[in-house]
């Protein structure tokens, strides 16, 4: 139990960090977006999530996250994590009291050996259910194809982000240290332009 705590800190230092370190496209940030004061939630909570999660995916199944305590962010949100299984963990962040989801992340450790592409590619079934779940109208092949895409893009890179209408895709590939991906909600805004013809 202590290994698998150790461990999952680990992946979710490397994410956090992850979060931190620039690409050479990305404006200076200090903090996950998911972090920042007024940050939006999916409007599910991680109860209604796996029950959703586990229905769509019967043989995806999630076990029930559990809070993981320590965070310096407690005030604005609770993190919960999942084991899958030895090298593969679903966390998240919520918010605090309605427990609804600001960053749900799926970390593959990679293992070496035969069991390596098994192992992947049942990491990459986790990332691209995911995906499905808050993107519903995307049937499997597409979900694969486009957590593909985004993984080519972020390929080698700490901090990787795409926005897709109210949804932004995060890869953190830190190589043999672990692969995170994310999904996360966007508060959509109007433009300016927009703003003023509505008055």
């Amino acid at each position: 139990m202590k290994k698998w705590i150790s461990l999952f800190l680990l992946a979710l230092a490397v994410t956090t960090a992850s979060y931190r370190a620039l690409s050479a496209d990305a404006p200076a940030t200090t903090t996950a977006p998911y972090l920042l004061p007024g940050a939006p939630t999916f409007d599910l909570s991680i109860s209604q999530f796996r029950e959703k999660f586990n229905a769509d995916n019967p043989t995806l199944a999630l076990n029930e996250f559990r809070s993981i305590g320590g965070s310096r962010d407690q005030l604005n949100l609770t993190r919960a994590a999942t084991k899958i299984n030895e090298n593969l963990y679903a966390s998240t962040a919520l918010e605090r009291g309605t427990l609804k989801i600001k960053s749900m992340q799926v970390t593959w450790l990679p293992i070496q050996g035969p069991e390596k592409k098994a192992a992947r590619d049942k990491a990459l079934e986790y990332m691209a259910a995911i995906i499905r779940t808050f993107t519903p109208a995307l049937t499997k092949p597409q979900s694969l194809q486009k957590l593909q895409k985004l993984l080519t893009l972020g390929k080698g890179k700490h901090y990787y982000a795409a926005a897709e209408g109210a949804i932004r895709y995060v890869v953190a590939d830190n190589g043999e240290k672990g692969l995170t991906f994310a999904v996360e909600p966007i508060k959509l805004a109007l433009s300016e332009a927009l703003e003023s013809n509505n008055k």
